[in-house]
């Protein structure tokens, strides 16, 4: 964690010579602006600024000037790139000419979820489970869609030929700071899942972000493509982004099954953006991807499953999320969900102990499902009364 003298004495003394100020769009991109070392303290008391017309999202061209300002806690060495000249990045602030926040910055609707839960004495860790799969690229450099191996769940070498690329991406995240837990070869051909160690809400998303431009980056640098889509692979495994939460608070386990229950009784509203794309819902409801609006221990069908863990470990895995979506946004609206479960103290409902991939209608007929489509779930964000008092401008 660095403060802004820190970050101006190194960047003066380990040779950086390029900045990047980074931000992501409403859809969770990667965005960056790059500024030489003589530009730095301007950034950070005046910000840079940028069009945001040009964003996805950011509105029009009418007052269409935002600026960026770096957040110095933020600081990584991007360490693919030259040790002499150094190119360092940080996450940034978006905030009008009057200096104030940028209420479509998803980065900033996160730090007012996590304000709201402080007020309530609650403290939310993530940890999140990425798959993505490695594709081959033609003689041009272009993806195809032919895996980069044909091995299956946690296969080893020489079957799993992408041992290596997970390396190089988690030895690459070490360096830049950020903690991988586990990493295997998921169920899909090429597929591959690398874990993370929780952390604070903010900096969980902020590694997310930084994940998958690691991955894409080692990828290239190998003559892979690395996809993140939901369902690139008709009949195969989709990619999912299951994401693991844990509370501290003062009310200890009561608190965590309101929060449950609150997640349980918005997630349909919210879903649009756990699954923002039309590919989205070709995965939900097969292959291990939930359907149904239920939770349960150690059962891989439900939406949430408890995980067999102990101490600090212990923690709740919601698994309908999948790459696609802004991890910012994703969580601010898992927070306001959990939260709003807690102040009405919502009770949990019974977990149901069954396969829901294999029960008949006898079962499924009376569970609640997540949207079968991308309008579906648009609808319903447009009707949440939660979207609209936590996040008003989101949907404008």
């Amino acid at each position: 964690m660095y403060s802004y003298d820190e970050v101006m004495t190194y960047c003066q003394e380990e040779d950086v010579k390029f900045i990047r100020l980074a931000f992501c769009d409403l859809t969770g991109k990667q965005k960056n602006i790059a500024i030489m070392p003589a530009e730095l303290e301007r950034a950070f008391l005046h910000g840079i600024s940028f069009d945001a017309s040009a964003i996805h999202g950011f509105g029009d061209e009418v007052k269409s000037d935002l600026f960026l300002f770096p957040d110095p806690s933020t600081l990584s060495v991007l360490p693919w790139r030259p040790a002499q000249g150094r190119v360092v990045r940080m996450f940034c602030d978006i905030r009008h000419p009057d200096g104030t926040p940028f209420r479509r910055d998803s980065r900033f609707l996160l730090k007012q979820a996590i304000a709201e839960a402080e007020k309530l004495q609650v403290s939310c860790s993530f940890g999140v489970e990425f798959e993505f799969y490695l594709f081959q690229t033609d003689e041009n450099g272009r993806p195809t869609k032919i895996p980069f191996d044909s091995a299956s769940y946690m296969d080893i070498a020489p079957d799993d030929r992408g041992e290596n690329i997970r390396r190089d991406i988690c030895l690459t995240l070490e360096n830049m700071g950020i903690q991988p837990e586990s990493s295997h070869h998921e169920e899909g051909p090429g597929q591959n899942e690398i874990d993370f160690r929780y952390s604070d809400a903010l900096t969980s998303a902020d590694n997310a972000v930084t994940f998958q431009a690691v991955v894409k980056t080692i990828a290239t640098q190998n003559g892979l493509f690395a996809c993140f889509s939901p369902k690139p692979l008709e009949r195969q495994s989709g990619n999912g982004l299951h994401i693991n939460i844990s509370l501290q608070s003062p009310r200890g386990k009561e608190d965590t099954d309101a929060f449950m229950a609150g997640i349980l009784c918005h997630i349909r509203e919210i879903t649009a953006f756990l699954n923002p794309t039309e590919e989205s819902y070709l995965r939900l409801g097969e292959k291990k991807a939930p359907k149904y609006v239920t939770w349960s221990s150690e059962n891989r069908s439900q939406l949430i499953r408890i995980p067999a863990a102990k101490g600090q470990y212990v923690r709740f895995e919601l698994r309908s999320p999948d790459p696609a979506a802004n991890p910012y946004l994703a969580y601010a609206l898992l927070i306001h969900a959990g939260l709003d479960g807690i102040r009405r103290r919502l009770p949990l409902c019974q977990p149901l102990d069954l396969n829901l991939f294999t029960a008949g209608p006898g079962v499924t007929q009376a569970l609640e499902t997540l949207p079968a489509t991308l309008e579906e779930a648009l609808q319903l964000a447009r009707q949440s009364e939660l979207i609209r008092r936590c996040m008003p401008d989101i949907l404008a």
